[in-house]
């Protein structure tokens, strides 16, 4: 009875056992799920770090961009203002060239003025003639007509009321105040005169050429005639001029 009592606790031990054995055989192996937890929490995390890193990225490309565009507008301040400056010397050289140019005219002027006053065209043994028009319509046919005769005028002195030419000595034979064989250098003043008026006097260096350039004496009337010529050919122009 006891041997009895035995074997069957021994079978309720071997029972006990194999239910323990047969309930961890039935129970479900989550080892692959683990692995695929593993895995996937190693991705987000390796995903997070790359997000971090593209943040962090970003912050400073963005820095960058902000350094860039502070530079860019301190260099278009820079620009503007070397412009402003540039503009501000131009207009200042403007002035000063334009203060330059009416300086040297002033100088010009007053120099010609006072050189003007101090030559004085000795008027015995010269023809005069005072022609009713302003000085400058005169001077300028004067000119015009010493061009139209091949004299070349080397000094020229003007100022509103008075005016000098010394013209060079002409050898060749001219266009119409000389016959050939002579040579001449003409000295023509002008001076205003009240009244709109203006006193022309001509000076004639005339001289007669023999062969072998021998210089033969010329008469004060062969002169005075020279000088009449060009004061005729002044005062034909004067006129010619009225008609047009």
């Amino acid at each position: 009875m006891q041997h009895k009592t035995q074997s069957n606790q021994s079978l309720l031990w071997i029972g006990a056992i194999a239910l323990c054995l047969s309930t961890s055989g039935c129970k479900p192996d989550d080892s692959p799920f683990k692995a695929d937890n593993e895995s996937l929490r190693k991705q987000l995390a390796k995903q997070e770090s790359v997000v971090t890193s593209l943040q962090d990225g970003n912050k400073v490309m963005q820095q960058q961009i902000d350094l860039l565009n502070q530079e860019l507008r301190d260099a278009k301040k820079s620009t503007e203002s070397a412009k402003a400056e540039a503009k501000t010397a131009a207009d200042n050289l403007t002035v000063q060239v334009a203060q330059t140019k009416k300086l040297s005219a002033d100088v010009q002027k007053t120099a010609a003025a006072h050189i003007a006053q101090n030559i004085h065209v000795e008027e015995k043994g010269t023809q005069i003639d005072d022609i009713p028009r302003p000085l400058s319509a005169v001077a300028k046919m004067a000119e015009e007509a010493l061009s139209r005769n091949g004299y070349h005028v080397k000094v020229s002195i003007k100022t509103d009321q008075k005016a000098v030419y010394v013209t060079e000595r002409k050898v060749s034979p001219p266009a119409s105040l000389e016959v050939a064989g002579f040579r001449n250098q003409y000295v023509v003043s002008l001076q205003t005169l009240p009244s709109n008026v203006t006193r022309l006097s001509v000076k004639a260096d005339f001289e007669k050429l023999a062969q072998g350039g021998r210089i033969l004496s010329v008469s004060a009337e062969e002169a005075a005639e020279i000088e009449r010529s060009l004061i005729g050919e002044i005062n034909k122009a004067l006129a010619a001029s009225n008609k047009t």
